[in-house]
């Protein structure tokens, strides 16, 4: 994904708008922030356009790395893989302490 924003779209929910190299729009609700190692990350759910209460479609969710870009805006960016797995770890957590 290239181009990665931040649109509030009402006062709870956090969408972020990326768009890949083709110019395909994604759109992602921001679950949660996990913060590891001084930095954080978001973990991301798509939206589906179409989804609805009878949609079969599973949620597609992606974790995303959150940096300031040169503009002093957030930006999202692809993890590395240990930075995924050290997130991943964590969240996995996160869920097994919530059931």
């Amino acid at each position: 994904m290239a181009d990665k924003r931040k649109e509030e779209s009402s006062e709870e929910d956090i969408v972020i708008k990326m768009i890949d190299e083709d110019g395909n729009i994604f759109y992602f609700l921001e679950e949660m922030i996990i913060p590891v190692d001084g930095e954080n990350f978001a973990f991301l759910i798509e939206l589906h356009k179409d989804h609805d209460e009878h949609c079969d479609c599973e949620d597609d969710a992606i974790i995303a790395k959150i940096v300031l870009n040169d503009k002093g805006q957030e930006e999202y960016i692809e993890p590395t893989d240990e930075e995924f797995e050290k997130v991943r770890a964590i969240y996995e957590k996160i869920l097994d302490e919530e059931e």
